[in-house]
């Protein structure tokens, strides 16, 4: 290593330390995905670098190579998610080389494709949810389908095992169950769960089944219609809840949503009892 006369490293090697701990640019990226692809056999002749040619991965993509050229040299501008679902797709990027080419180009995460949220379900997972006893928990999809729980949630929040799959959906009950309206709080929690679906139908982008349970929704409930037309939105689904079940009487759970980072989609609802007397509540219905 070369140095001044203090001792310290030369400016050019500083130069240099300082470009191999950068965050990657999008081009850098394409470049070092691109090399790492091996060309079909035979394709091309005589390679002096490793992996795709620029022309090749533009021919994958179906875009020009020109404008691929441009990205790799940060030029042109954003792509549009068409463009890099289609880049994810030529340059065999997993789910997590995806999300990463996303956050660089448009500085968030690509929408969530729709999948079988009930195949997600994995035991490790539905694991998770069990090792918390007294503690309530579901896993949500994007529409708010409840896919898996723990005996805690079944005593104390609804036996989803005994509901057909379409009465597991939260703003289903939440708007067309008289026993969720006479709920204290129901105005806040229903308005906030609005505000939150909304994000939800956002992150999974053109979604028929986010469209057709809000246009559902708007249908039989005047006031989904009426909280729906605020155009509300919130990313953070945390509050306080306040139920009332017999015999064990009125239980305060802290609620707060966590995202299934194994399942894109997926998301696991946590309710924590507050105090020592709702945990003894929760149990006993979990008993009875």
């Amino acid at each position: 290593m070369s140095t001044n006369t203090l001792g310290t490293p030369a400016t050019a090697e500083l130069a240099e330390q300082a470009a191999q701990t950068a965050p990657l640019t999008l081009g850098e990226f394409l470049r070092d995905r691109r090399a790492r692809l091996t060309p079909v056999p035979g394709a091309g002749g005589r390679r002096r670098t490793p992996g795709l040619r620029r022309e090749e991965v533009a021919t994958r993509a179906h875009v020009s190579v020109t404008w691929y050229t441009w990205l790799e040299q940060g030029r042109g501008g954003a792509p549009s998610d068409e463009v890099l679902e289609r880049l994810a797709t030529a340059l065999a990027l997993d789910r997590a080389d995806r999300e990463y080419m996303f956050l660089l180009a448009q500085q968030r995460p690509p929408p969530i494709k729709g999948a079988a949220a009930s195949a997600a379900i994995t035991p490790a997972l539905q694991r998770v949810l069990d090792g918390m006893t007294a503690t309530p928990a579901v896993i949500k999809t994007q529409c708010w389908d409840i896919v898996a729980w723990n005996a805690a949630a079944a005593a104390v929040l609804s036996d989803y095992a005994a509901q057909p799959p379409g009465g597991r959906n939260l703003l289903r009950r939440l708007f067309t169950e008289p026993a969720m309206r006479a709920a204290p709080g129901w105005e806040a929690n229903a308005r906030f769960a609005i505000a939150t679906f909304r994000v939800d139908a956002a992150r999974a982008g053109d979604s028929p089944e986010a469209a057709a349970l809000a246009e559902e929704l708007q249908a039989v409930s005047k006031d989904f219609r009426r909280l729906w037309a605020d155009k509300e939105t919130s990313s953070h689904y945390v509050g306080i809840k306040r139920i009332e079940r017999p015999p064990a009487g009125s239980i305060t759970l802290e609620h707060q949503s966590f995202p299934v980072d194994s399942a894109p989609g997926l998301s696991m609802i946590v309710f924590t009892p507050v105090t020592a007397a709702d945990v003894e509540a929760i149990t006993m219905l979990m008993a009875g």
